[in-house]
């Protein structure tokens, strides 16, 4: 059975009992990443559906959106659980960890530059997304300067004519920062005098390389990456950033873009080949378990074999399944809800 924290339980005990019963919960609430949102949710169904416990909720708040209200106290006014697709942030684990939280990695997923399938595929390499989509790119003399370029073709003669247009999610989603810091970054610090920035001045490095353009050539599309598919489905020039999951999951309506040489595939992206992939997490809030009925049990069942393992049914979903050892570490994490917050 999963231990807990009797000092935190109590302090939720405390708290339920000042709001009354009125408050309490008979179901779990999850907020988060809308990258682990498919994942989660197919849990949360299968806890349903198998159990006594009620289907938990799951919302699509952002990674950031989703550790702001989970790290804002204990008590079942907050969120018991979090996915994120990133790692949690410094500024974010000081707020946090007095929450008594255990981490839970659940496997991997790559980050797509997609387009309809009416459309060529397109293949870039990540010095060339930088170039799209930096809010300041180095000009000839080296100098940086606002982004001039309007089409693909701006950035590099070889690539398509057509108007640089690109769908992602906002600043408070865990897609956004993992993109920013692997694709933008990296074609970023293929440039000498920027790379050689790092050392000089760390803070102007990355205000460089982790800037999107403002000007219209990205569109910030919220978190909802199915409006992301329709928008690309009728326009065959733009394109949309998400999660390898989605496209494993619209195959039929849209295609990941090449970058360096590799497609975004299962296989490409369990091996490391695609250089633009992320490991996904959920945080668990340990004084909440005992508390809100069926945590526990939501627990065990997303680290199970049957759900996270390399012929789970989250595999089914698009999750890349991490190797035994690190599965078997987690899921140990997780059965005796080990204090664990760290990047």
């Amino acid at each position: 059975m999963l231990r807990k924290s009797f000092a935190f339980a109590a302090s939720v005990a405390v708290v339920m009992a000042t709001a009354g019963a009125a408050d309490a919960r008979d179901q779990i609430r999850i907020v988060g990443s809308s990258t682990v949102y498919p994942f989660s949710t197919v849990v949360a169904e299968q806890l349903g559906k198998t159990t006594r416990f009620k289907t938990p909720v799951v919302e699509r708040t952002g990674s950031g959106g989703g550790l702001k209200l989970f790290c804002a106290g204990i008590g079942t006014q907050h969120p018991d659980m979090t996915n994120a697709s990133r790692g949690i942030k410094k500024s974010e684990i000081g707020r946090c960890a007095k929450n008594g939280v255990t981490k839970i990695k659940v496997g991997y997923d790559g980050i797509v530059i997609a387009n309809a399938r009416s459309a060529p595929l397109m293949k870039l390499t990540k010095k060339q997304i930088f170039m799209a989509l930096a809010k300041d790119v180095p000009g000839a003399d080296g100098t940086l300067m606002a982004n001039p370029h309007q089409k693909w073709s701006d950035v590099d003669p070889s690539l398509p004519g057509a108007k640089i247009e690109v769908l992602g999610p906002p600043p408070t989603s865990g897609t956004r920062d993992a993109f920013v810091e692997l694709a933008m970054e990296g074609g970023c610090k293929k440039f000498p005098d920027i790379a050689a920035l790092k050392k000089k001045d760390k803070r102007k490095y990355k205000a460089v390389c982790h800037s999107i353009r403002e000007d219209g050539a990205f569109i910030e599309a919220g978190e909802n990456d199915v409006l992301i598919v329709r928008k690309l489905e009728a326009n065959p020039n733009a394109f949309g950033v998400f999660g390898f999951s989605f496209l494993d999951q619209n195959a039929d309506k849209v295609q990941g873009s090449v970058v360096d040489g590799n497609s975004p595939t299962f296989e490409n992206i369990a091996s490391g080949k695609y250089g633009v992939s992320r490991p996904l997490f959920f945080y668990v809030k340990n004084a909440h378990v005992g508390t809100v009925p069926g945590m526990q049990e939501y627990i065990a069942e997303f680290t199970s074999e049957k759900a996270w393992g390399p012929d789970g049914y989250l595999t089914d979903k698009g999750l890349i399944p991490m190797p035994d050892a690190e599965r078997k570490r987690y899921a140990t994490d997780a059965k005796g809800l080990k204090h664990n917050l760290s990047m």
